[in-house]
């Protein structure tokens, strides 16, 4: 079966780029650009993996985590945070609120795909 990936990221580039890379890598992807919409998203396509942008417009990434670790139907979807603002102590920061993968900005191919995959086969384990 086909493993699905929300893609919440509002740069265009960036998720064109993810959601070429991993429909290319064989995966079921569903774009979304509006972090404020991320949630209910979320529970409609029923992803495997979440690719979560942590500086959203409207809506921090780091609250998304949160919400979907407190929501009963998503707390067991792992997230894969991705981020330009890669601070000192932003990483622990991000895996503290519940993600369960961590990228700094740019992404480079391999590690992202590596990561992404990595996420899935451990969460279908």
């Amino acid at each position: 079966m086909t493993k699905r990936i929300l893609v919440v990221e509002d740069n265009d580039l960036n998720r064109k780029l993810f959601c070429d890379v991993l429909q290319a890598g064989g995966f079921a992807v569903e774009p979304c650009a509006d972090g404020n919409q991320a949630i209910e998203r979320a529970r409609a396509f029923i992803p495997n993996l979440v690719v979560m942008d942590i500086q959203l417009q409207d809506v921090s990434g780091i609250d998304l985590i949160t919400t979907m670790k407190g929501d009963a139907d998503l707390s067991k979807v792992p997230v894969l945070a991705v981020t330009a603002y890669a601070g000192k102590g932003d990483e622990e920061r991000i895996r503290e609120c519940g993600a369960e993968g961590y990228l700094s900005k740019p992404v480079s191919i391999g590690p992202f795909m590596a990561a992404v995959k990595g996420l899935v086969d451990r969460a279908a384990a």
